[in-house]
């Protein structure tokens, strides 16, 4: 098996075997990953390359958006942040617009590091023995 092969296996594994709280991580580090990848492309003059990264971003956004509990009063609080990450988005494309893309990359690393700290809390507390 090749260095590659194994290396894909290993990223199958892990999506598959993660928590809902560990799928959710890695759509912000996703996230925020092809953000910093469409900042690269502009400042490389890439049209296409930022248009594929920015959507990847914004296809995360999405998905992030279809798994809100929406009977959960936060949910609609969230899924207008998003909302308003997906549109920013898309005027940072139309626009080649680093400014608007770090605004974006800001929030979602605020998210991810919320919610690292809400895995890393609710982890504590099943170790402990109470319930989440």
């Amino acid at each position: 098996m090749s260095v590659q092969n194994a290396y894909n296996a290993y990223k199958q594994n892990s999506v598959t075997t993660a928590s809902p709280g560990e799928l959710t991580l890695m759509l912000y580090n996703g996230c925020i990953k092809f953000i910093h990848q469409a900042k690269k492309a502009i400042e490389m003059k890439n049209i296409e390359a930022r248009n594929t990264y920015v959507q990847k971003a914004q296809a995360i956004l999405n998905e992030l958006m279809s798994t809100l509990n929406m009977d959960v009063p936060v949910s609609k609080n969230m899924f207008d942040l998003y909302e308003y990450m997906y549109h920013q988005l898309t005027q940072a494309n139309i626009n080649s617009d680093v400014t608007i893309l770090e605004e974006v990359e800001n929030l979602a690393i605020e998210f991810r590091d919320t919610w690292k700290q809400v895995i890393q809390m609710n982890r504590q507390k099943q170790f402990s023995g109470n319930q989440v």
